[in-house]
């Protein structure tokens, strides 16, 4: 496995599926690191030189991926929680910050449903 950014991309897909294991690349930024590094993008990782693997981390280090992505976005969400604005409160309540209906849905934001006794009135 070749190991780019702190990652290790799989040797048996081709260039640019692999690169997308890489956290802030995807398919268009995988495609256009390839035609910038002047590598096939459909060449197995395992076919690549050595030569061609250094042109892709070079390029992969002009852009902000893995841990500083990461980083950024963790202080971005932190900045947003302290100066107390609506999606700063959304967040920290652990809710859809974008405007997403909550009565039903937003499970995946509120987590497994939590039932209330006597929920239900009873039918008369």
């Amino acid at each position: 496995m070749a190991r780019i950014v702190g990652v290790d991309i799989p040797n048996e897909k081709v260039v640019v599926v692999s690169l997308t294991y890489i956290y802030g690349i995807g398919d268009s930024l995988a495609r256009d690191i390839c035609a910038k590094a002047k590598v096939d993008p459909l060449k197995r990782v395992k076919d690549l030189t050595d030569e061609e693997i250094a042109a892709i981390r070079a390029e992969i280090g002009q852009h902000k991926v893995e841990g500083d992505l990461r980083r950024e976005q963790m202080l971005n969400i932190k900045r947003l929680e302290e100066i107390g604005c609506y999606r700063g409160i959304r967040h920290r309540k652990g809710l859809p910050v974008r405007g997403q209906r909550t009565k039903t849905n937003a499970r995946t934001r509120k987590g497994p449903r939590k039932t209330i006794a006597n929920k239900k009135e009873a039918v008369k």
